[in-house]
């Protein structure tokens, strides 16, 4: 019963968001003018050095893409125009680490699916879930993602192959929503290989680093914080990214890299704080 009250005041909480967005979106949309400039978005390049990487993954660059917020400040021009940027970076790999719609999906799964499916890694695109997919409907924001040809690991592994070379990507579910199962992807990891792992939420990356197992963890969430004070960080901080909300972190032996993502949320203000693409190259210890 008293599930049933918190998913009924949840369901209400979403709709009220909802009908907050589209207010939102219909004043974004008057007061807009003129097209997206791609200086909106910062590129952020960044070097990792990866423990037991094999030399045919040197130089291999992974495109880190994350919180979209696909319907709030980012429209679909903005995205496609995001996804330009990325392709121009010609990557091995597209990592997307969650949160692409808010709280609407009428219009939004099927212009996230069309803009998508231009991602052009020379590999593969990679994906997990972030607590506002689930609140949406998680199902759905699947489903569109397997259709734009795109691999989302709920709790799993994927690894990537070059002659005998391996290098495993690991993905868990929302740690927002309970849905993470580390427990489901440490068996899969092959610890003769290097490792990385895409969650949604940074702060996540103390469970990762005491498992020893990853050299890296890409994670969005905190959009940065949306404020930073120079020299000082962001004094927005939340619930999962209170500890690691932007950039760079050695966490044990793992680094942890925080993108400040695409779009927003409810509040749209950013200052100090770009909308950013990552662009991480790897290389070896040797």
């Amino acid at each position: 019963m008293l599930k049933k009250i918190q998913e009924q005041k949840q369901e209400k909480t979403m709709q009220a968001k909802k009908h907050i967005q589209i207010a939102m979106n219909k004043t974004r949309d008057n007061l807009s003018s003129g097209s997206t400039h791609p200086k909106t978005f910062a590129l952020e390049k960044i070097n990792i050095i990866i423990p037991k990487l094999q030399k045919e993954f040197y130089n291999y660059k992974i495109a880190h893409i994350t919180d979209i917020h696909l319907g709030q400040w980012i429209t679909q021009e903005k995205l496609d125009i995001a996804i330009d940027i990325t392709n121009n970076e010609k990557p091995d790999l597209v990592a997307l680490t969650g949160d692409y719609v808010s709280y609407s999906i009428d219009t939004e799964l099927n212009e996230l699916e069309s803009s998508l499916k231009k991602l052009q890694p020379k590999d593969k695109t990679i994906s997990v879930l972030g607590n506002h997919d689930h609140w949406t409907n998680s199902n759905k924001v699947r489903k569109t993602l397997k259709n734009a040809g795109i691999i989302n690991l709920d709790n799993d592994v994927y690894t990537i192959h070059k002659n005998k070379a391996q290098l495993q990507i690991a993905g868990v579910d929302s740690i927002t929503l309970n849905k993470d199962d580390i427990n489901k992807v440490l068996p899969k990891i092959n610890d003769v290989y290097p490792a990385i792992m895409l969650a949604h939420e940074p702060d996540f990356a103390d469970v990762t680093a005491k498992t020893e197992k990853f050299a890296l963890q890409l994670s969005g969430h905190s959009h940065g914080g949306q404020f930073v004070i120079p020299k000082l960080g962001t004094p927005i901080r939340g619930h999962n990214f209170l500890k690691y909300p932007i950039g760079l972190y050695k966490v044990g032996n793992m680094i942890q890299y925080t993108n400040r993502g695409l779009g927003t949320n409810m509040f749209w203000l950013r200052i100090n704080c770009a909308p950013e693409i990552t662009i991480i190259t790897l290389n070896g210890d040797k």
